[in-house]
């Protein structure tokens, strides 16, 4: 269904604090641990791999950094974490700003 539009985006935390995670446009919010490594999957709104793009078209993320922070923008129609082997993250798993750590 969605061969050949689907964009993988690894993103890994190589510092000692917790790193920040925004998705946008859901304003989704997650944090990487220290040394954690996740990635974000997303599928062509058209299913034929073209991306609305951001700041240039064709792009199916844009990212922007900061030092304790990252939002990754996603220009498919949905979004996915998982880990580098691709298996699915538990985001009940991650630690929310908003709700603190996971139990």
């Amino acid at each position: 269904m969605f061969a050949g539009g689907t964009a993988r985006l690894r993103l890994c935390n190589d510092g000692e604090a917790l790193l920040e995670l925004t998705v946008e446009p859901w304003a989704e919010v997650h944090q990487i641990l220290p040394k954690q490594t996740c990635v974000v999957v997303t599928h062509s709104p058209s299913g034929d791999g073209s991306w609305s793009g951001t700041l240039q078209a064709d792009e199916p993320f844009q990212v922007d950094h900061r030092p304790d922070s990252v939002t990754v923008w996603v220009n498919g129609n949905c979004f996915h974490l998982g880990d580098e082997e691709g298996d699915a993250i538990d985001t009940a798993d991650w630690q929310c700003p908003a709700r603190g750590p996971a139990s």
